[in-house]
């Protein structure tokens, strides 16, 4: 595995009033699913800022391969956050393809309309 073929995904949501309860609890469901069913995820948490009630994912995949598997085994537990979150935005850091994009451009739409943004590595290393 390549150092350079790592995926770093980030997404930023707005939890909507009097659901952080119900959020956190969704978000250790979900955290606890991925953490069985895909063993391949080298990082995958969740963060909140309280006083502004902003939920953050970020999560590091070996390659892009493990994001479309992220997609696809998580897809229907992502759907438990349709009352509970808007989403603002998903930024991927990291070569993916047009499906993949088509994928998340689908995740944003489903859970606020939030924008999708891939950022192509230019310069820098990892150790």
């Amino acid at each position: 595995m390549a150092i350079l073929d790592k995926i770093y995904y980030v997404d930023r949501s707005d939890v909507l009033p009097g659901r952080l309860d119900d959020a956190k609890a969704a978000m250790r469901d979900l955290a606890a699913f991925v953490d069985v069913v895909e063993p391949q995820l080298l990082a995958y948490h969740f963060y909140v800022d309280e006083p502004t009630a902003t939920m953050t994912l970020v999560a590091v995949h070996p390659d892009a391969a493990s994001l479309e598997l992220h997609m696809e085994l998580g897809g229907p537990k992502f759907r438990a956050f349709v009352p509970l979150i808007r989403m603002r935005s998903i930024d991927v850091y990291g070569s993916v393809g047009p499906s993949l994009r088509d994928r998340l451009r689908a995740k944003a739409a489903l859970l606020g309309g939030a924008t999708v943004t891939v950022h192509s590595r230019v310069a820098g290393f990892t150790r």
